[in-house]
């Protein structure tokens, strides 16, 4: 089984910040996903941004959500810098 979403932030142009329970963050575009029909809502940028981690996935509300594999296997590693 892949970790599973613990944070989400949206980062803008349909992008999405994600940290996983193994602490390895990635970013994942939804902008492949657009075009399908449960998927057009968030064409709307402003309902977009209301994602939220819940259940170790993301979702919008009871009816949109990511397969949380999905979004790990698909998501692009990205390093932190340290500060």
């Amino acid at each position: 089984m892949n970790p599973r979403v613990l944070k989400v932030e949206y980062i803008g142009d349909y992008q999405l910040l994600l940290t996983f329970t193994n602490n390895e963050v990635k970013r994942f575009d939804l902008l492949n996903y657009l075009n399908y029909p449960v998927y057009e809502p968030l064409k709307d940028e402003a309902f977009c941004k209301t994602v939220k981690a819940a259940g170790g996935t993301i979702q919008w509300n009871e009816y949109i959500d990511f397969d949380p594999d999905t979004l790990y296997l698909e998501g692009e590693p990205i390093l932190l810098q340290e500060k």
